[in-house]
């Protein structure tokens, strides 16, 4: 199969969709791979090294114009003339909080298998699980950094000093990125409670960081509670595929600590709070309510590329083989966890969530 990987234009992006180790399991696997010229610089991958691992350096179009193309981020609305019926499109996606997107896809007639939505049958995620972890991880850093005084934050120092007390640290959602947030925040030393509807993730992760976090169920009464009493909220809710929910609200961030904190891991799906809309590294903090801090950057692992694409690769690489070996329908049938990936097939939106948020009729993919 010809696989293309073009290079990341979203702002302040320099990961790439194949790290060069994924092209050389692609070569050997007999296929041929186009990199676009330039698609690796931001994350340590040269083109020579590309080329000495047997793809060939091509331009946008070149590699766009592949049967399959690998990327990390979405399509921006001046990549949507790429998009064609002959093309399967392998990436994360973000439907839900993106009907233009959603629009161009479907008009397209294209395949568009979303990274974020491929589910295991524990219901785990893992072509999610290596950015959540590391945007659960920075989350914490960036925290720190936006609590300083010049920054617009309250001057509290994350993990306190000897006669104060740390900031308190409010992190919602259990899984992969609220477990690496509250894992670093108790490594700083901050006051941590988590919140979660899953008693389950709750329990498991509270006994994990040797019950050095506080646990709390999470419901509207609980957050209202604790969001004022906040020095940081990280808020990683996740729907998988579905528009994220809005758990903190005009009136809750009026009432929260001038100078408090709030990152927003969620702000790919949307964001958790009513005023959340996307930014980017460079300008990275809103400042909303009563002088707060709400961080919406929607590439956040984008921040540390090498890192992040040679662990997407891992990660991805075994389902880019399926798709090149056997094509993207027999693939999707054959791996039942790659098939709940599909979003768009042919002019239809058969992804229930994305069909919901995004004003569609769900059409059921039949095998």
């Amino acid at each position: 199969m010809l696989v293309g990987v073009p290079k990341e234009i979203k702002a302040q992006e320099r990961r790439v969709g194949l790290f060069p180790s994924g092209v050389k399991a692609l070569v050997e696997h007999g296929h041929q791979v186009v990199v676009e010229a330039g698609a690796g610089e931001g994350c340590g991958a040269s083109d020579d090294v590309y080329r000495s691992q047997g793809a060939r350096i091509g331009t946008a179009d070149e590699a766009w114009s592949q049967e399959l193309v690998v990327k990390v981020k979405e399509p921006l609305a001046q990549e949507y003339r790429h998009l064609r019926e002959d093309l399967c499109l392998f990436t994360y996606l973000h439907l839900a909080a993106d009907k233009p997107l959603t629009d161009a896809l479907v008009g397209s007639g294209c395949v568009a298998i979303a990274y974020e939505t491929v589910q295991l049958p524990d219901n785990s995620l893992p072509l999610l699980a290596p950015m959540s972890e590391i945007a659960g991880r920075m989350s914490v850093t960036k925290a720190t950094e936006m609590l300083c005084h010049n920054n617009g934050g309250s001057g509290v120092f994350l993990g306190g000093v000897t006669g104060t007390l740390p900031a308190r640290v409010i992190v919602i959602g259990a899984g992969i990125s609220g477990a690496g947030a509250a894992q670093m925040a108790v490594g700083l030393g901050a006051d941590v409670l988590v919140l979660d509807v899953d008693m389950a993730k709750l329990y498991r992760l509270y006994h994990h960081l040797n019950q050095q976090i506080k646990t709390l169920f999470s419901n509207a009464m609980n957050i209202e509670d604790q969001v004022v009493k906040a020095d940081v909220i990280i808020s990683c809710v996740l729907i998988p595929g579905a528009s994220a929910p809005k758990l903190i609200t005009r009136q809750l961030l009026e009432a929260m600590k001038p100078g408090a904190v709030i990152m927003d891991i969620a702000i790919d799906q949307g964001g958790t709070t009513d005023l959340s809309r996307p930014t980017t590294h460079d300008s990275p903090c809103l400042q909303v309510g009563n002088g707060v801090n709400l961080y919406c950057v929607s590439n956040m692992p984008g921040a540390y590329p090498r890192t992040a694409s040679e662990s997407l690769t891992n990660a991805t690489l075994r389902y880019v083989l399926q798709l090149a070996d056997k094509g993207w329908n027999k693939a999707c049938r054959e791996d039942p966890a790659l098939g709940r990936g599909l979003n768009v097939v042919g002019g239809k939106v058969v992804y229930k969530a994305v069909a919901e948020a995004c004003g569609y009729v769900w059409k059921e993919l039949k095998n």
